[in-house]
């Protein structure tokens, strides 16, 4: 099990970024894949984007395709959403997953353990 906290969350513009960071603890974030996911008011949990354990394989869904990315850092135990001109309908909650296999996988179901979630809120 590790324990995720996530941090970047914020009120940008449309058209802005935001890095979003998480942290995990225990070891055994290096041998898992990782996948942030996004919930906005009213609306199911949905996939945003996955990594492998180490970083070989990564993709992101089609809505967020050539302007988010995902990557990891094993050395410092984080995973990151870079996310670039964001939209308004980019707003909601992020959520950073832990998945106990190596392989990235969009399917939130297959992954173990949360975050509690940052808020992305952009404007228009």
């Amino acid at each position: 099990q590790v324990q995720l906290v996530e941090s970047g969350g914020g009120l940008v513009q449309a058209g802005g970024s935001l890095r979003l960071s998480c942290a995990a603890s225990g070891r055994a974030f290096v041998i898992y894949a990782m996948g942030w996911f996004r919930q906005a008011p009213g609306k199911e949990r949905e996939f945003v984007a996955t990594i492998s354990w180490d970083g070989t394989t990564a993709y992101t869904a089609d809505s967020v395709k050539g302007r988010f990315t995902i990557s990891r850092d094993n050395a410092k135990n984080t995973v990151y959403l870079q996310m670039n001109s964001l939209k308004p309908e980019d707003t909601a909650v992020y959520y950073c997953a832990a998945r106990r296999s190596s392989s990235a996988n969009s399917a939130s179901a297959s992954y173990a353990d949360w975050g509690q979630g940052t808020q992305v809120t952009v404007s228009s």
